[in-house]
């Protein structure tokens, strides 16, 4: 025979409860690593910007999440109104607002 037969052996390695714990301390690890690169980072964030929610007064200058810009005239409990042009007012929920402060004015119009 050009085949020798193989026999199965016991491995020399950790046995039983340790195997487990072996095979397991990867995915810990994995776990680990994916909550600081990402679960941890997003949270914060996350809070920083309800932060910035709640913060928004009357005057401030926002951006929402559609792209448009405007100045709060009234805040409310769930939504604020903002004037994006002289007569043009618009309701917009707070938690779909994008940033609050002075947005950077665009490249061509600082021409």
């Amino acid at each position: 025979m050009f085949i020798s037969p193989a026999y199965a052996q016991t491995a020399a390695g950790p046995s039983g409860g340790e195997a487990a714990l072996v095979q397991f301390l990867p995915l810990v690890f994995i776990f680990v690593i994916f909550y600081f690169l990402l679960i941890r980072p997003q949270q914060r964030r996350l809070k920083e910007h309800r932060a910035m929610i709640d913060a928004v007064k009357k005057g401030d200058s926002v951006v929402t999440g559609g792209g448009l810009i405007g100045k709060v005239i009234r805040v409310q409990d769930g939504e604020v109104e903002v004037e994006l042009a002289p007569n043009v007012k618009v309701r917009v929920v707070k938690s779909t607002l994008s940033s609050v402060g002075t947005p950077t004015p665009a490249n061509d119009a600082a021409k």
